[in-house]
């Protein structure tokens, strides 16, 4: 499972530093499914992917979906108590520095 991650990481990041002036850059759905596809594209035919290895890589990108959306719907529920604060006279919230 190790080297999956670290294969991944390694690929994500010499992507999002050619793709990008910053190598910060956020890693998106794209990006993910993108070293999946060249992963299947640029493997060998006689010696294939380890299927666990592929798997593995499947969960971590459904993981990352999940988390991306989880953000969104906080980003969504912050809004709408901050409209409810703000019709009710108040000050609304503002969102925690984000430690990514």
């Amino acid at each position: 499972m190790s080297t999956a991650v670290t294969g991944v990481s390694a690929a994500a990041a010499a992507g999002s530093s050619n793709t990008a002036s910053s190598a910060t850059a956020p890693v998106t759905e794209n990006m993910f499914l993108q070293l999946l596809v060249a992963q299947l594209q640029n493997q060998d035919p006689t010696d294939p992917a380890d299927s666990t290895q592929f798997v593995t890589q499947l969960a971590q990108f459904q993981t990352m979906e999940q988390s991306m959306n989880q953000g969104t719907n906080i980003a969504g529920i912050l809004s709408d108590l901050n409209q409810m604060v703000t019709a009710q006279g108040g000050t609304p919230a503002t969102p925690a520095a984000s430690t990514t």
